[in-house]
């Protein structure tokens, strides 16, 4: 769950490190779906005869679906500001896709907020460290800087 924190002490929590998320296995369904999404039908993601022939062995996920778990992710480590209203998703300063997720591999995210800055009243602007790592993994599957605002009463 977020942890709700005042207005008055939110800029306190520049540089605190979220605990992990729980992990979440990616499935070859949910690969499928996104593909039909995107229209990224390229055979390392949807067929895992071919992609077994690869350096991969099997199926992986695609980027930008491990990008977007972000979302999902983020409901369970993140800080929001007493009274919030609306959280709006402001883009990312960097996005760097590291390691390839396999198709059945459990992935959890890892949050540090550096920078909390309140542009206006009641409106904060967030920066997020993220890595999403892979179980058993030695590299994480990518690591971003994750720019969103809180709106609060």
């Amino acid at each position: 769950m977020p942890k709700v924190v005042k207005k008055s002490e939110i800029a306190q929590y520049a540089g605190y490190v979220c605990e992990p998320t729980d992990w979440f296995e990616v499935t070859q369904e949910q690969v499928n779906t996104f593909a039909d999404c995107t229209h990224d039908q390229q055979f390392i993601h949807i067929d895992p005869a071919a992609a077994a022939n690869t350096p991969f062995g099997g199926t992986i996920a695609h980027g930008f679906l491990t990008l977007s778990m972000l979302s999902h992710f983020s409901t369970s480590y993140n800080v929001m500001v007493e009274g919030v209203y609306m959280g709006v998703n402001k883009g990312f300063d960097r996005v760097r896709f590291v390691a390839p997720v396999r198709v059945g591999s459990r992935i959890r995210c890892h949050a540090t907020i550096l920078d909390i800055n309140e542009k206006r009243p009641g409106q904060f602007d967030f920066k997020v460290e993220v890595s999403v790592e892979i179980e058993g993994g030695d590299k994480p599957a990518l690591v971003a800087e994750w720019l969103s605002v809180q709106m609060a009463n």
